[in-house]
């Protein structure tokens, strides 16, 4: 049965860092983590729910579409 704390869990493991050494995460990313978890989000329900729930990452896409770019901005 998924769990509420499995989202934080998936957010976290999709956290990478670039070169520049800024924080990203990517949404496809975090479904695939989700799935692994159990729980089947969409990409759509996924930016909804980093961005009411992850205060410290914006988005960040440069191209139109579900799958965002979400960078931390401390």
């Amino acid at each position: 049965m998924p769990r509420y704390d499995d989202k934080i869990t998936a957010f976290n493991q999709s956290i990478t860092r670039e070169p520049s050494g800024r924080k990203v995460v990517r949404t496809s990313e975090f479904v695939r983590n989700l799935a692994a978890l159990n729980h089947n989000l969409s990409l759509d329900e996924a930016n909804r729910w980093v961005k009411m729930n992850v205060r410290t990452f914006r988005d960040a896409s440069t191209e139109e579409g579900e799958d965002k770019l979400w960078f931390q901005s401390t």
